[in-house]
């Protein structure tokens, strides 16, 4: 096993049909981190309302088939990766963001009803992807996942390039009104590992709704020319960092009229990881809530979505 002190890049497995699917891409993210694999099982135990008892920490004697079965899935494909196998009882949705405070990337796989995105994003996916410390990957349900037939296959043979012309890019979600430097951090350097180009989609609603009261002449209307060019260069200047920080990726900015998730989700059938900031809504709730962009590329990408926390330090996750 290859010896790392590196912060570790967290699998968390349940043993639902979802868990294989986000093993396979966990090791391969691990792999290019250089990364430990931490192989995590939280048991879920107490009821709805008992926040004072969350963790227990690691059974003590109780075995967990769920990790064994983990365990005969890796040692079937051994490779140099350094793993580390962790049983722990809680409610999944506050274990699970509390753990990513020392990984580098935690990777979540989907299960449909009840687990983390279906027809509803569970409330443990959904609470982690809001409120883990690390970047947390999404991976969709089979009737989504474009790879969930060959996850590993189609990460390592075929790299970045699907089966069709052109490469599968990295596709990063940009805000023009509030750029989120931590997204597109993330989506270059994991474009870098790849070896692969980064598509930065920003999008802007057209067309605009113009209101006038009765009998006064309607406002003049915008010109999309001038407001996409606008955008264009706003955002230009903030990939120019990130392009000057990682000069082998090439990075592409596109500028589109539409739904700000629209399009992010159309890309996600030929992109890597779709990448999305964790924006939130200014409502007087008692919980803050995922922004509707990031909820609704969780709900239907055909690929990995990549929910990025808005501080990252660097872009080394």
């Amino acid at each position: 096993m290859r010896k790392t002190s590196t912060a570790p890049v967290i699998a968390a497995v349940d043993g639902s049909g979802g868990s294989p699917r986000a093993l396979d891409r966990t090791r391969v993210a691990a792999r290019r981190r250089a990364a430990p694999l931490r192989v995590v099982h939280v048991r879920q135990y107490a009821a709805w309302g008992q926040a004072d008892v969350l963790v227990a920490g690691p059974p003590e004697t109780e075995a967990d088939p769920v990790l064994d079965d983990v365990r005969t899935r890796l040692a079937e494909h051994p490779d140099d990766t350094a793993v580390e196998y962790v049983a722990l009882a809680g409610v999944p949705g506050a274990v699970l963001p509390e753990i990513g405070a020392e990984a580098r990337l935690l990777v979540l796989g989907s299960r449909g009803r009840g687990g983390f995105a279906g027809p509803l994003l569970g409330s443990d996916g959904l609470a982690t992807a809001r409120d883990a410390a690390c970047p947390a990957v999404v991976v969709p349900p089979p009737a989504r996942d474009r790879d969930a037939a060959h996850p590993v296959r189609a990460e390592e043979e075929h790299g970045d390039r699907p089966a069709g012309p052109g490469l599968r890019v990295v596709v990063a979600g940009l805000r023009p009104d509030s750029p989120d430097t931590a997204v597109l951090a993330f989506a270059f350097a994991e474009a870098a590992r790849r070896e692969t180009r980064v598509r930065a989609i920003a999008a802007y609603p057209w067309p605009t709704q113009t209101w006038s009261a009765p009998g006064r002449p309607a406002p003049p209307v915008a010109d999309q020319g001038a407001v996409e060019q606008e955008i264009r260069a706003l955002a230009e200047g903030f990939l120019a960092p990130h392009r000057e920080r990682h000069p082998g990726v090439r990075a592409d900015a596109e500028v589109l009229p539409g739904h700000a998730a629209g399009h992010p989700i159309a890309a996600s059938r030929d992109a890597g990881p779709v990448v999305v900031g964790r924006h939130r809504r200014r409502l007087p709730a008692p919980a803050p809530m995922p922004g509707s962009v990031t909820r609704a590329v969780l709900l239907h990408a055909a690929s990995p979505v990549a929910v990025v926390p808005p501080a990252q330090p660097d872009a080394t996750t």
